[in-house]
């Protein structure tokens, strides 16, 4: 096994060098690493606790390789990371730790940032995933009652963004950034770009067909937003992620909502409604742009759940004394 060094970022700056008032984060790592936290909450919706206990991971991790940049290590810094963690840390903290570098990684190849994903290569420890949480189709019309009601620019824009992500459960990163070209007027569909950078049409619902097109109505009304050459523009370019989540999650206070709502709540709604309501896993698989099945399958076993309840709360023998 390769020894991590510093000899990987031989010649390049010194913004790759640890210093002392950034902790174990380069300069350069510690932005980056700050910009994965708020793509995180805004994407996902994660507590508070979560997100930190994510950083702790790739402090842990950047302690590890002292003196090579977290956007630099390959696989074999990671097994030796991986290593010496197992010499004292149970399995599960090992595999959530082995969880914030993979995803921190993919948010970095997403970003441009690296070419390669170097967890591709590393074996997974086999702990249960948590089932997505979603929210009931009562809750989500909570939430589009509220948003029926708009008449401002922010409140209509919200509906159309709220439409776009139950209707279609695209994720949030998708969301933000089209083109307003990619939006055929008239037409009930919008042309994005993915993960891994590949394009896909996803399909809209008549409602929000409506709402989408209400809102370029409204867009192009305004001089400050008709020249963009985005759908949901702003004075800095597209509306961000960060905005999205706080938007969706001060709706869902609005409408009474217990759970903290996030857009990839949203995502997990439309998937598990779909499969509640018949549809089938390969439709549901090319509708979310899961480049893999399994990844799909997660959702079967919320609608695993839910029949188990309905066969206990409904099958005239659960109740027996």
């Amino acid at each position: 096994m390769t020894q991590p060094s510093a000899k990987s970022n031989k010649g390049k700056s010194d913004k790759n060098t640890p210093q002392k008032d950034g902790g174990p984060f380069s300069p350069g790592d510690r932005l980056v690493v700050d910009r994965f936290m708020m793509a995180i909450r805004a994407e996902r919706g994660v507590s508070a606790n979560t997100i930190d206990a994510y950083r702790r991971d790739l402090v842990a991790m950047a302690t590890s390789i002292d003196g090579v940049s977290l956007l630099d290590a390959d696989a074999d810094a990671i097994r030796h990371c991986l290593a010496q963690w197992s010499a004292h840390l149970a399995a599960r903290s090992v595999a959530r730790r082995l969880t914030a570098i993979h995803q921190f990684m993919l948010f970095c190849v997403d970003e441009g940032l690296r070419d390669d994903d170097p967890t591709a290569s590393i074996d997974r420890p086999k702990i249960p995933a948590p089932l997505p949480k979603s929210l009931t189709e009562d809750e989500v019309g909570k939430l589009f009652a509220i948003v029926a009601e708009a008449d401002d620019t922010a409140g209509i824009r919200l509906a159309a963004m709220l439409e776009i992500l139950y209707a279609t459960g695209m994720r949030i990163s998708e969301m933000v950034a089209p083109p307003v070209a990619s939006v055929s007027r008239g037409q009930t569909s919008i042309t994005i770009r993915g993960k891994g950078g590949k394009e896909r049409v996803v399909l809209m619902t008549d409602a929000a067909h409506q709402a989408v097109a209400r809102w370029l109505e409204w867009r192009d009304r305004n001089p400050d937003f008709v020249a963009s050459d985005f759908l949901f523009p702003t004075p800095q370019g597209h509306i961000g992620r960060e905005a999205v989540f706080l938007e969706i999650r001060d709706l869902g206070q609005r409408a009474g909502i217990t759970t903290s709502v996030s857009p990839h709540m949203l995502r997990h709604s439309f998937a598990t409604h779909m499969l509640n309501r018949g549809a089938d896993l390969r439709s549901l698989q090319l509708l979310l742009g899961h480049a893999s099945i399994t990844t799909t399958e997660i959702y079967t076993k919320t609608q695993d759940k839910r029949l188990a309840g309905l066969v206990r709360d409904s099958h005239p023998l659960a109740r027996r004394d």
